[in-house]
């Protein structure tokens, strides 16, 4: 019941502010009519189609992809601010290449979400881009953690439940490490109840290749102080694939929506889908 309490929260609060509005949904386009009741069967005779018809017909038009819309800094130190001005705080910064949900434009400003509050950056120094978007749990998970972005990393940082759903007194979402962050998202945006540390998710849900990762897919990493360890043991990193070789997690600083570097590739140990 929390979790439902919860997750109406965030949608009201993102459909508040329009960054619902990027994702364009099949089901609200699609219209269904009700059959209508025959009140008695008749015979009749069975149509046949004139030979060569089945070929005349059209094919149906392939789908466009749906897609959400993300805005991209495109300089270091981008500031993120409370308003649409420069007048107004700076709460963050992003990086050339980072980027945020995109939620709308006021005049020369667009409208994201930062630490969890409303917040804008330059349009002059910031492009939009498209993204093609996942099942419908895979965007509430995605769509939670992008409401965190600029959240602080803190290492150990106590984990919304104790791997087997059961929720932790002293939790705040105001502070997050990479495992303790993909716990917390998953279990209020998909439901899915992941374990405590990257060493034990990791055996969680299906194995996926390199070659097949796909947009809400788990990828772990090992580092400089793990990477000669075996087993299990090698796990040191946890980040979430959103496409387009682009990451988001935390890692060191703060979350961030990123591009996946040669570094972070180089250390790639293996993936799990979870949903």
């Amino acid at each position: 019941m929390k979790k439902c309490v919860f997750l109406l929260a965030i949608i009201m609060l993102f459909s508040l502010f329009g960054c619902t509005e990027n994702i364009v949904s099949e089901s609200q386009s699609e219209i269904f009519e009700e059959e209508p009741l025959l009140e008695e069967e008749t015979e009749h005779e069975e149509e046949t189609m004139p030979e060569g018809a089945a070929e005349k017909q059209e094919e149906e038009p392939e789908r466009k992809a749906e897609t959400k819309t993300y805005v991209r800094s495109l300089t270091n130190g981008l500031s993120v601010r409370s308003g649409p001005g420069t007048k107004y705080d700076k709460t963050g910064t992003l990086d050339a290449g980072d980027m945020a949900a995109y939620c709308g434009t006021e005049g020369e400003w667009h409208r994201t979400f930062y630490r969890g509050r409303v917040a804008y950056v330059s349009a002059k120094y910031s492009g939009l881009t498209e993204m093609t978007v996942a099942d419908e749990r895979t965007e509430s998970v995605i769509a939670l953690g992008e409401k965190y972005l600029g959240t602080p990393y803190v290492y150990g940082a106590t984990r919304l439940h104790d791997g087997q759903g059961r929720l932790l007194k002293n939790f705040t979402d105001t502070e997050f490490d990479c495992s303790s962050y993909m716990q917390y998202i998953f279990y209020y945006g998909a439901d899915v109840v992941l374990r405590e540390t990257t060493r034990t998710q990791v055996t969680q849900g299906i194995a996926v290749q390199k070659d097949e990762l796909q947009r809400g897919d788990l990828i772990f990493m090992t580092n400089s102080s793990r990477k000669n360890l075996t087993g299990v043991e090698r796990i040191g990193h946890v980040a979430l694939y959103l496409g387009d070789n682009y990451i988001l997690h935390t890692a060191s600083d703060h979350a961030v929506i990123e591009k996946m570097t040669a570094a972070r590739w180089n250390n790639y140990v293996t993936a799990r889908r979870m949903i």
